[in-house]
Parts: structure tokens; sequence; C-alpha cells
């Protein structure tokens, strides 16, 4: 998938030279010898940095906050503690998130870094242009009363378009509404799975069996209606229906 690639590519590009080559690390502390030594320091340093903040930047600018987050609900609302274990749960959004942004990956590096490894484009306007398609992705899932909320708080004038949006206000108000989809979707799981353990409730207490969990007894049940319903198809087509 290139999109797993898109961030590596970014960086690599940025030693700027005609081939691109990784550069040998040397620990010792020294003066440049040249302008060109100490770019390449520099560029090392930027490398390393983004590498350090990749696990952050698909946290806060993909989906997979919003799948995450729902997968917990339902674990939650079928009361099943650590089955699916979180591993397999973080992975299975982690493995959504790139089939949803694979695109919009797709359209960056073809936007941005691939004229830029072709040295066609600088590499302010390889940035802009890599980084828009995800802003437009983040813009067209995130509220406009969460978008107006950042730019009240920065005291900005109302954008005309999206390029007037700096990313900077795009990426706290795309997480806050992923945060607010997943909690809506995460309680519409909840109902089906509330009504089986009051059923339960309901029946055990006209039995006289006060002291038997209903937990105990419903937990079959729930795990029968959601294979039965296929939830885990319905779930996951629903969650990526959910993203424009």
């Amino acid at each position: 998938m290139r999109s797993l690639f898109l961030l590596f590519l970014l960086t690599l590009t940025l030693f700027g030279a005609d081939s691109v080559a990784i550069p040998t690390m040397n620990f010792q502390l020294a003066a440049p010898n040249s302008p060109e030594q100490l770019v390449t320091s520099l560029n090392v340093i930027i490398v390393l940095t983004l590498l350090f903040l990749a696990p952050s930047m698909i946290l806060v600018m993909t989906t997979f906050t919003r799948f995450v987050i729902v997968f917990g609900f339902l674990r939650q609302a079928m009361g099943t503690q650590q089955v699916p274990p979180t591993q397999l749960m973080v992975m299975l959004a982690l493995v959504l998130t790139f089939f949803v942004m694979e695109p919009v990956g797709t359209k960056a590096y073809e936007a941005g870094i691939k004229p830029y490894i072709a040295q066609k484009i600088s590499y302010e306007e390889a940035f802009t242009k890599t980084a828009e398609p995800f802003k437009n992705f983040m813009i067209r899932n995130t509220r406009e009363k969460d978008l107006a909320l950042f730019i009240r708080i920065r005291k900005m004038q109302n954008p005309q378009n999206i390029s007037e949006v700096p990313l900077s206000v795009v990426i706290p108000a795309f997480v806050i509404s992923e945060l607010k989809t997943a909690f809506e979707i995460g309680f519409l799981l909840f109902l089906p799975f509330l009504v089986i353990d009051m059923v339960v409730a309901s029946i055990l207490m006209s039995m006289g069996m006060m002291m038997l969990p209903p937990v105990m007894i419903s937990l079959p049940f729930k795990i029968l209606i959601f294979v039965l319903v296929d939830g885990w198809n319905l779930l996951i087509g629903n969650l990526i229906a959910s993203i424009k």
C-alpha cells in the first residue's frame, strides 16, 4: 500500500540529492565544514522528528480514532470483557484506517511527493500539495460548529475557502468531530444490548432469582444475536459508509 510509505518517502526527499540516498550519521560533535553538511545534518533531525510524530499524526489526521472508540464501545456493550483482545481491536482499527485513507494518501503522493522527487516543484509547494488531500478529507468529516469554535478561539476572520483555513485549526476541529461521531455510534450500539439486559433482568426478578447476575445469562444471547445479524459486517460497513 502506497500510503504506508507516504511519510517515509516524504522524509527521504528532504535530502534533495540527485538520487535519493540515506546519509551516514556521525554522532561526534564538530562544526560543519560546508553549508551542505549542515543542511544534511538538519535533514536527519527532521527525519527523526517526523518518524517520532508519525503515530500521533495517524491518531489526529485519520479515522483511526473513530474506529478504535466504536470497537471499545462494542466490547463494553456486549460485556465480553477482554474478547476480542485489545491488540486485535487496535490492529483492526489500524487496518481499516489504511483501507479508508489509501485513496487520500495516493492522491497526496501523486500531487506533492512524486513531482518533488522528480525535482519539478519546490519543497514548500510539495508540502502544500501533499497536505491538501488530507486537509480536504478532514474538513469533509468536520462539523462546521467545531471548525468555527477554533476559528473563534484563534480570533481569525471567517475564511472564504478551504485554502485559507490552517492545519492548526483543522486538526483539533477534526479530532473533536470524530470523538462526537464515535460516541453517537457507541450510544446506538448500546441500545439493543441494553434491551437484552433489561429483559433478562426482568425475567430473573419475576422468577425470584435476584441473586443471579443478569449479565451471566444475557451474554450468550448477546453473542448469539450479534452473530445471527452478522454484526461485524454491518458495523464495519456502516462505519466506512459514515466517512465522507
